[in-house]
């Protein structure tokens, strides 16, 4: 099978998938032919799917995505500016947590979400680590806290500006700065070598935790994590990853103990038009 196929029928020969082809692999023949790929587009393609997204008439069907098989775009459920402002500027980190343990269906429909996420070059490199035991985010907490340790010991030149001490100190009064109580904890991971994968897995990430506000939960970064599984071998050894693969960031999820009544201000932005 080539790399598409045109249902002549349907195609009205307007060029759009020519125009929208993010890698330019796809031209129109001779006056009034049908589109075809360019020579080597197989090779060169990175199966985004623009190409059958795009076509107003269903006609083509890429060799891995079929139209059929893709999910029509309901324009009358997108929000408008008014209701995403909303959305957006309304969003809080979530640092207090209920008692309360979020289904894994709605977790995995939260990761649903974010792994559509854009992905440079549409390499897709994101995995997802989820913790679902509330125990074993206690743990790893308590790893992050060890890490802290060694570096108020090692490194107080770095730990101390960040106040790692008074972190510990709070940890040790029973109080969770880390992960916050929170009752799951998703990572994002990808290969350690692939600059996309980092980049991949801050935007699922933002994707992801909007998403969970969108349906009543909350979320945070866990940065104190991040870094922590960068470099501490009992954390790394503890979250088990691929050896090629790192954490390129984790969000706390569960649902919210407080709501937020207001939009706190921000500072103004600083813009510079050209």
């Amino acid at each position: 099978m080539s790399l598409f196929t045109i249902d002549q029928d349907l195609c009205k020969r307007e060029g759009i998938c020519v125009e929208t082809c993010p890698m330019c692999l796809i031209e129109i023949g001779k006056e009034g032919g049908f589109p075809s790929g360019i020579a080597g587009a197989e090779e060169l393609c990175n199966d985004c799917g623009h190409c059958v997204a795009v076509c107003p008439h269903g006609a083509l069907t890429l060799k891995t995505i079929k139209a059929k098989d893709c999910a029509p775009i309901q324009r009358k459920m997108l929000p408008g500016f008014k209701n995403l402002e909303q959305l957006l500027k309304s969003r809080r980190s979530i640092r207090t947590y209920k008692e309360k343990r979020v289904e894994r269906e709605t977790l995995a429909g939260l990761i649903e979400v974010a792994r559509y996420g854009p992905s440079g070059h549409n390499t897709q490199p994101v995995e997802w680590l989820v913790i679902e035991d509330s125990g074993k985010v206690k743990r790893l907490a308590a790893l992050v806290i060890e890490w802290m340790g060694v570096m108020l010991k090692e490194k107080p030149e770095i730990a101390l500006p960040m106040h790692f001490d008074l972190i510990v100190n709070s940890w040790n009064k029973g109080k969770d700065r880390i992960l916050r109580g929170a009752p799951h904890l998703i990572a994002a991971h990808g290969p350690k070598n692939l600059l996309r994968a980092q980049e991949a897995s801050l935007i699922g990430l933002t994707y992801l935790e909007i998403a969970a506000y969108s349906i009543g939960l909350g979320a945070c970064w866990a940065g104190y994590f991040r870094a922590a599984a960068a470099s501490f071998p009992p954390l790394t050894q503890a979250v088990n990853l691929p050896e090629s693969h790192q954490i390129f960031g984790a969000m706390m999820v569960g649902y919210p103990k407080y709501r937020y009544y207001r939009i706190p201000l921000r500072r103004e932005p600083k813009i510079g038009w050209q």
